[in-house]
């Protein structure tokens, strides 16, 4: 059985052998060396040897003639390859000969071919080289022109364009090198134009904004019936046109179109049609100019916050005022100059460049501007006392904030700071009106106004409302009733309401707020600065009565004329005086109480002049004189009596009650000071004959008062003034006692204006001596009857005058 399977497998190593590659027999073989029928293997391979050499014969005899007939053959044919050898040799020698010539032409044309070749190829290397150093030179001449922003353009198309196509070269290598250098280069040289542009338009600032108000002025001065024109149109391009010319790419609002920096145009001083606009005066290139070289550069947001960062610290120079600022007008001119400069700059560049500034940008620095505008002018305003200087700044601000708004800036805090500045004013134009009014009061001769002609007349009567037809009749020459203070007093009101009206102009009030505003600050003129003038007027030191009659005539004129203010204020402001909730004026009762102040200072300087003359008294209080038939009047009441009677003929052109109130006044004064004369405490001791002589006295002052000085009174009325003291003296020098007493309290009493107090002071002033004499003679009781009888009696009086007053304590 293994002999069996043994030789299968010799079977299969002889089938792999002869049909596998010898090359791939060696693991056959170990096969066989690894197996231990190593010699049946090789007895088998012996075998099978010789059947295939016993094939191999077989084949071999089986082709053999064939082979024969092969060899024949193949010597045949090479007898004739012998021929065909020296024949194609031979045919080579002549074709070599012969093809020596082409080989000639053929090396030439190879030689053209490669140089065509290659001068092809230094065409296309050229073709792509020349365009670099063509924009390379083009570059290099718009670096030496200025032309930066061309420069920018160039050197983008270079680097991305040119450079790419033109291969490696050693000059490429170097342009590239440089192109970054140059991008710098070009882009600090434009910043270093912004920063002289914008150095440029700080200093000149103050002329840009200048011509701008004078655009807005021009602009105002037009006829209101022609349709005014669009700002952008009058004296300046419309932003449209000065950002299409200033266009060279579409997509960047204005572009460079002048490479000059000069930043402000010469512009001449001559007067000209047209008012130059800011871009007539700026020439705005270096900002367009950095902006696009920025936008390309892919910087644009570093440009942006540079440019804004750099006019917000200029905003905050601009608005800085001087410190001296509120001294003349021109300082405050300047200043507004330089702002509107600066907002007119702000407003061009927001219009004509996309982004560089915008609406909330510009908004803001209008705001911190208004701020301190605002406060600026409250600060150097408080500082004016010339209210022409406030009349001229409230004018100024007016048309800068007319400029500012027609470029549409907000300016409504501007008018509320003016209406502020209004009540300064006020206050400014009272300070100036109370030197005039006090001026006018000083110079006035307090005389009526004399007039000779028909001229004169009118004169007076054209500065001053007169109306007095029985004045009107009387020839020439004639006197008005009033002094100069009247006619320069109403005109002086008349101007301080066309200076008040002069500031409520162009603030865009309406006519009633405007009339509301005159009035009230012609009521301040009127209570306030002209009432205390005429105090004063009244209250100075050495002013006389006759000084003192014609301020009440004064001031009842000018009482008169109010209304005749009332129709001057609403004719200028066209609004009727009857409006609801009109202001009324106050100068009726402002001059009223002038006037009321004016007759009491005439009441208590008469009641001091009788003073003064009662001063000169030299009364002899222990006069011996029995009875009145012997003695005269007093000089000083003398002398008294005729200063009244030429006092009150002064009174003649006085309203008729202050005249009576002053007489009265006098008289009643006169009454109490001779009864003050007579209780006098320093007075101890009076006589009789002292007695009878102040009867005297007394009677002539009653002689006066019957005289009546002052026409009005009554009857007797003015001797009531002196009823007191005659009551008293006819009480003493009747000796009517009785009467008195029995009487007393009674409506019809005969003494009933006789104090019972009074009466016993006196009574005890006359009875001292008495009294002093009867103690000096007690001891010899040498007293007469009669003079014991008349101590008793006395005695009673007294005791029965204390009980009155007891009884009226009680």
């Amino acid at each position: 059985m293994a002999s069996v399977e043994t030789a299968a497998e010799h079977e299969r190593i002889l089938r792999e052998i002869e049909s596998t590659d010898t090359n791939c027999i060696g693991p056959t073989l170990r096969s066989v060396y690894d197996g231990q029928e190593h010699g049946l293997f090789m007895e088998k391979l012996d075998g099978r040897i010789r059947n295939h050499d016993r094939e191999i014969e077989k084949m071999c005899n089986h082709h053999f003639q064939g082979f024969v007939d092969s060899i024949t053959e193949l010597l045949k044919v090479r007898g004739e390859a012998q021929k065909l050898k020296s024949q194609v040799t031979e045919t080579n020698l002549r074709l070599q000969e012969d093809g020596k010539v082409l080989i000639s032409s053929m090396e030439e044309l190879k030689q053209c071919r490669v140089q065509q070749r290659n001068i092809a190829t230094t065409v296309d290397k050229l073709s792509h080289c020349l365009p670099v150093l063509e924009m390379y030179s083009r570059l290099q001449e718009q670096m030496r022109a200025k032309r930066y922003y061309p420069a920018l353009r160039t050197l983008e198309q270079l680097e991305h364009t040119c450079l790419p196509r033109a291969g490696q070269y050693r000059f490429c290598s170097i342009m590239s090198e440089n192109i970054p250098k140059l991008r710098t280069h070009i882009r600090d040289t434009a910043m270093t134009q912004l920063r002289d542009f914008l150095e440029s338009i700080r200093k000149h600032s103050d002329k840009i904004g200048e011509t701008a108000i004078k655009q807005a002025q021009l602009q105002r001065s037009l006829d209101s019936s022609v349709t005014l024109q669009p700002r952008a149109l009058i004296g300046r391009r419309s932003r449209k046109e000065a950002a299409s010319a200033g266009t060279e790419n579409g997509g960047q609002g204005g572009s460079p179109m002048s490479e000059q920096d000069s930043g402000i145009l010469d512009v001449e001083d001559e007067e000209e049609e047209e008012v130059p606009g800011a871009q007539d005066l700026v020439d705005f290139s270096p900002v367009y100019r950095c902006l696009h070289i920025y936008t390309v550069l892919g910087l644009r947001d570093v440009f942006e916050n540079y440019y804004r960062k750099q006019r917000r610290k200029q905003a905050r120079l601009v608005l800085q005022p001087h410190s001296n600022m509120h001294e003349t007008l021109e300082g405050y001119r300047r200043y507004f100059n330089q702002i509107v400069g600066f907002f007119v700059v702000e407003d061009h560049v927001l219009h004509t460049t996309q982004g560089l500034v915008n609406r909330a940008y510009v908004e803001e620095l209008w705001e911190l501007a208004l701020s301190k505008i605002v406060a600026a002018l409250r600060t150097h305003s408080s500082y004016c006392d010339d209210p022409d200087l406030v009349l001229d700044l409230k004018n100024l601000i007016v048309l800068f904030a007319d400029t500012l708004q027609g470029y549409g800036f907000p300016v409504s805090q501007l008018f509320d700071m003016l209406l502020e500045m209004r009540e300064q004013y006020g206050e400014i134009l009272l300070k100036r009106w109370n030197i005039t009014f006090r001026q006018i009061l000083d110079q006035d001769n307090y005389s009526p106004i004399p007039v000779s002609t028909e001229q004169e007349y009118r004169q007076y009567t054209s500065q001053f409302p007169l109306q007095d037809p029985e004045l009107e009749k009387l020839s020439f020459p004639k006197k008005l009733p009033f002094s100069e203070f009247v006619p320069k007093a109403y005109c002086q009101l008349k101007e301080f309401i066309y200076a008040c009206l002069k500031y409520s102009e162009d603030l865009h009030l309406s006519s009633t707020e405007i009339d509301d505003m005159i009035r009230k600050s012609t009521n301040l003129l009127l209570t306030r600065t002209l009432s205390n003038c005429l105090q004063y007027a009244i209250k100075k030191k050495n002013v006389g009565l006759a000084e003192l009659v014609q301020v009440i005539i004064n001031t009842t004129h000018l009482e008169q004329s109010c209304h005749f203010l009332e129709e001057f204020i609403s004719n200028i402001t066209n609004v009727p005086p009857d409006t609801m909730n009109a202001t009324k004026l106050y100068g009726t009762s402002t001059f009223k109480d002038a006037r009321h102040a004016a007759e009491a200072e005439i009441y208590t300087s008469l009641n001091a002049k009788i003073d003064q003359f009662l001063q000169l008294a030299d009364n002899d209080w222990m006069s011996s004189a029995q009875g009145s038939g012997n003695l005269t009047t007093s000089d000083y009441l003398v002398d008294l009596i005729a200063f009244l009677r030429s006092t009150f003929s002064v009174f003649t052109n006085l309203p008729g009650k202050v005249a009576q109130t002053a007489c009265m006044s006098a008289c009643k004064h006169m009454s109490t000071s001779l009864m003050q004369l007579l209780l006098n405490p320093e007075v101890r001791q009076i006589s009789i004959g002292a007695l009878h002589q102040l009867n005297v006295d007394l009677k002539e002052c009653e002689s006066f008062a019957r005289a009546s000085p002052v026409a009005g009174f009554q009857g007797d009325t003015l001797l009531l003034a002196f009823s007191d003291l005659r009551q008293l003296l006819d009480l003493f020098t009747q000796w009517d006692w009785s009467t008195y007493l029995a009487d007393y309290g009674r409506p019809t009493c005969k003494y009933l204006r006789v104090n019972p107090h009074t009466a016993l002071t006196l009574l005890e002033k006359l009875f001292k001596p008495m009294k002093e004499t009867s103690k000096k003679n007690v001891v010899l009781a040498q007293f007469k009857k009669a003079d014991r009888d008349r101590q008793k009696l006395i005695d009673t009086v007294i005791k029965q005058l204390r009980n009155l007053i007891a009884q009226h304590h009680a």
